[in-house]
């Protein structure tokens, strides 16, 4: 018995030292990336108040594009992964290159939509001036979108191979660049003239083809995959690719949507309770967001390794994985919501000094602090799923937490009386927390039957795809 549980635990050991070389690399890269709108936050605030309107306005208009966007070549990492543990290494360029013109495609219509935002910020009513500088951003950072795409599914392919130290130094490369190019547009710098916030938009851009380019160089001239022909000879578009592809990444595009919508009506709805509650519901959600790219991160690890392992065959040890990975996460999850509760007040004073926000605040910390566990269980199941091409029932799962259950609690809860007095901010969050908990236990008890119909499927057929 005691031979059999120390055997349990060192597998259990193993494993978490797998997801955790996957994991690191791209946890930093998320980092990177959110800390580039903490540089544009930052930078663009010294320009003015309007500018840095601008750049908050803007921003709340184009991340729910490239959400969606880069949600769908989502797709090419686990497509990817089954390729490569099946060591079918030799057919991954055709999702490569399938991958390139599906981003393309998606590159071209992000770039068009940024390019008309004009009739959309008509209906906001916003004054002339800041009308003018949040179109221009949008502008400005849609020349970088088409780039954007096309590196989104680079790294995608990367990740596939559990390639993830090389994306996190694009990331890190790119927030280098990202600081002094801020200086010379927000600025006017080298000659250039002082753009504001605009400035913003045009240093993304060129942000964004810095990691294009240098992703294309490093699929063109690493060990890893100079030896696969991906950018020569080039192939056409293949319909039946493409929709295989979109089939599979459009729930996870809408589902990221979903999910990042809910958050902007549930400011929307606060407003009316004025700045103090709106500050404290925004640095919630930065902490939160912040303390969320772990679990994050473990989940992404997660859809490669499954993907890997389903491709070679090993459905028990993909289902191994899976459990093992989820249970981390809370054990994670543990961890930081001790720390939370522990040092919320410390935690606000870093955002501000004003103690009426503070102590709101500091009760919001709290209740995001319980559904930490819920969280943690959500978006690995999501994670582990996604390793197993299952993405359309997750996303009828995310809907039906988020939308039908969580943002409903919240309402009740946050702004009626129904069913106890109208608790304000607070109401939204345990309604989160209310639709987090139903999430995971939905999520859960999918990844449970999927993983075990793949184990079955692999014990009488011998291969360990169910599709």
């Amino acid at each position: 018995m005691f031979k059999t549980v120390s055997s349990d635990l060192m597998g259990r050991k193993i494993e978490i030292r797998q997801l955790m070389v996957l994991a690191w690399p791209i946890m930093i890269a998320q980092l990177a990336q959110n800390s580039m709108g903490f540089v544009d936050t930052l930078m663009s605030a010294r320009a003015g108040s309007e500018d840095l309107a601008a750049i908050a306005l803007g921003t709340s208009l184009w991340i729910p594009i490239y959400l969606a966007f880069s949600g769908i070549l989502m797709a090419v990492t686990p497509t990817v992964a089954h390729l490569v543990g099946a060591q079918k290494n030799i057919e991954t360029p055709s999702t490569f290159q399938q991958g390139i013109w599906l981003a393309f495609l998606l590159g071209i219509l992000s770039f068009i939509l940024l390019q008309n935002t004009d009739p959309l910020l008509s209906i906001l009513s916003l004054e002339a001036s800041l009308h003018d500088k949040t179109k221009r951003y949008l502008e400005a950072i849609s020349w970088g979108f088409p780039a954007l795409m096309l590196y989104q599914s680079i790294r995608g392919f990367s990740e596939g191979f559990g390639k993830t130290r090389a994306i996190m130094k694009i990331a890190l490369l790119a927030l280098i660049c990202n600081i002094p190019l801020n200086y010379i547009f927000i600025f006017g710098k080298l000659g250039l003239p002082a753009m504001g916030g605009v400035g913003c938009g045009w240093a993304s851009a060129i942000v964004m083809w810095v990691m294009f380019f240098t992703g294309i160089g490093y699929t063109r001239w690493s060990s890893q995959f100079k030896p696969l022909p991906l950018w020569r000879p080039w192939h056409r578009p293949q319909m039946v690719s493409l929709i295989q592809l979109a089939k599979l990444g459009i729930p996870i595009g809408i589902a990221l949507l979903i999910e990042a919508s809910m958050f902007s009506v549930i400011a929307l709805l606060l407003a009316p309770f004025g700045e103090i509650t709106l500050a404290a519901h925004q640095i919630t959600i930065s902490y939160t967001g912040m303390v969320f790219m772990i679990p994050l991160s473990i989940a992404m690890a997660l859809t490669i390794r499954i993907g890997q392992l389903q491709g070679s065959g090993q459905s028990n040890q993909a289902r191994y994985a899976a459990m093992t990975g989820i249970g981390f996460t809370l054990i994670i999850a543990l961890v930081t919501t001790l720390l939370t509760i522990l040092l919320a007040k410390q935690i606000t004073q870093l955002y501000i000094n004003d103690t009426e926000i503070i102590n709101l605040a500091v009760l919001l910390l709290m209740i995001a602090a319980l559904f930490q566990f819920s969280d943690a269980l959500q978006v690995s199941a999501a994670g582990a799923l996604r390793g197993y091409k299952d993405t359309f029932i997750p996303l009828l799962l995310v809907f039906i937490s988020f939308w039908v259950i969580g943002l409903p609690a919240g309402y009740l809860l946050g702004l009626t009386d129904f069913i106890r007095p109208a608790m304000g901010a607070a109401g939204f969050w345990y309604g989160l927390l209310i639709g987090l908990s139903a999430g995971a236990v939905m999520l859960m008890t999918r990844l449970n039957r999927v993983s075990k119909h793949a184990q079955k499927f692999a014990h009488h057929t011998g291969s360990s795809n169910p599709h």
